[in-house]
């Protein structure tokens, strides 16, 4: 094992002891209680940096590293999802053929309601996510899907999450228990170990925000969804919320599931709902 490996699986242990010392739900439960959860979640964090403000975990590694911030202050002045910004607002005015456009699928005509999403639908007892109900509204309306991954579907996303800016994640669990099944298989995702390095997406979004793993400084947990969708200079391009689950799968060598998969649903409805209060960042830029 590299030694660099062998320091960080050695911190990812500890780190993991003491978030079980101070909050078992985390881990794991006996009895799902997605509010207990989600304060247990926010505590730890609060209390791992101590000097951050809540509301500025939605910055990611920014946060994390001052040096990084400044970089990034800098960056925004002309920011690189820009240009999907435009594209996005563009597309979402654009009618489909038959005439409609995205404003008549979604409430309040689209605009502001990201903060909205993902939810659980109780008829189809199913999470919706945004990406899910842009292509729905697109089938629905005799129009192709987008690929969930980049391309328009980023740009698409990044225009409603710029019109929700500074609004706080209001991501509600019904009262039913097949949300409260999608939340807890969101949860159990997130902590489960998988893939040739035997990485959990805790191992470093929970145990280890703040630390390098190559040349990348890891994001928090907490606030990670309120910036999606992101610009990452390694892809060159935004990417959705999908394209960053299906890449950390990849980094850890585990196998990347389907886009919009129930897993990946479940676990994006896990980590928006236990950032309710943060506001949402997105589009956001990152390394």
């Amino acid at each position: 094992m590299k030694p660099r490996l062998a320091i960080l699986l050695g911190s990812v242990v500890a780190a993991l002891t003491a978030l079980v010392a101070v909050s078992p739900r985390v881990v794991a439960a006996d009895k799902v209680d997605p509010a207990a959860d989600a304060k247990a979640f926010q505590n730890f964090f609060f209390q791992k940096f101590p000097k951050l403000k809540p509301e500025e975990f939605v910055n990611g590694p920014y946060s994390m590293n001052e040096d990084l911030k400044r970089q990034w202050q800098e960056k925004e002045e002309f920011p690189p999802y820009e240009f999907a910004l435009d594209a996005g607002k563009e597309m979402f005015a654009t009618p489909f053929k038959n005439g409609k456009t995205y404003a008549d699928c979604f409430p309040n005509g689209g605009i502001g309601i990201r903060q909205n999403y993902p939810y659980f639908d109780v008829k189809e007892g199913k999470v919706i996510t945004l990406e899910l109900a842009l292509n729905r509204c697109r089938e629905a309306n005799g129009e192709a899907p987008y690929s969930y991954v980049k391309d328009e579907m980023a740009s698409l996303t990044a225009y409603m999450a710029f019109t929700s800016r500074g609004k706080p994640f209001d991501i509600k669990i019904p009262d039913d228990p097949r949300a409260l099944e999608a939340f807890e298989n969101g949860k159990r995702y997130f902590y489960t170990r998988r893939g040739q390095m035997n990485f959990s997406c805790a191992s470093c979004h929970v145990q280890s925000p703040g630390e390098r793993i190559r040349a990348e400084i890891l994001a928090p947990a907490l606030g990670i969804m309120n910036a999606m969708p992101i610009y990452r200079s390694e892809w060159s391009g935004m990417g959705t919320t999908s394209r960053r689950f299906v890449t950390c799968n990849s980094q850890t060598r585990a196998v990347p599931l389907e886009p919009q998969s129930d897993e990946y649903r479940d676990v994006e409805y896990f980590l928006s709902y236990v950032s309710n209060g943060l506001p949402i960042s997105g589009p956001g830029a990152r390394p």
